[in-house]
């Protein structure tokens, strides 16, 4: 009977998940075990952080516009409001950036939806 060699999968799943574990420290990026424990949270933070960090994206959204309306005598609530009744569909990270970079344009839409 001809030799068997065998292994060619198993090297092929441990190197693909090696190349993954580039910049980690001792261990974790060169034994097999150890780097695999170490994506497997690696992972899981990188999923929940993306999450989070659209979560804090849209508060500092609110928080900008809320800033832009208060200086014009509006707060948050009554501009969304309005710009819902008139149907007005400017989503709130434009109008976080339209109240930051140019206020005047952000003005006008303010004192648009509240005549």
């Amino acid at each position: 009977m001809t030799r068997v060699k065998r292994g060619i999968i198993a090297h092929k799943r441990r190197k693909n998940l090696l190349k993954h574990t580039k910049g980690f420290r001792y261990g974790r990026k060169t034994k097999y075990r150890a780097a695999k424990e170490a994506l497997l949270h690696a992972w899981t933070h990188a999923f929940k952080d993306r999450k989070r960090k659209k979560r804090e994206k849209r508060q500092l959204w609110d928080i900008k516009i809320n800033a832009a309306a208060r200086e014009l005598g509006f707060n948050y609530q009554k501009v969304i409001t309005q710009l819902i009744k008139n149907k007005i569909k400017i989503d709130r990270k434009i109008l976080a950036e339209l109240a930051e970079a140019h206020p005047q344009v952000f003005k006008q839409i303010v004192e648009e939806v509240n005549q």
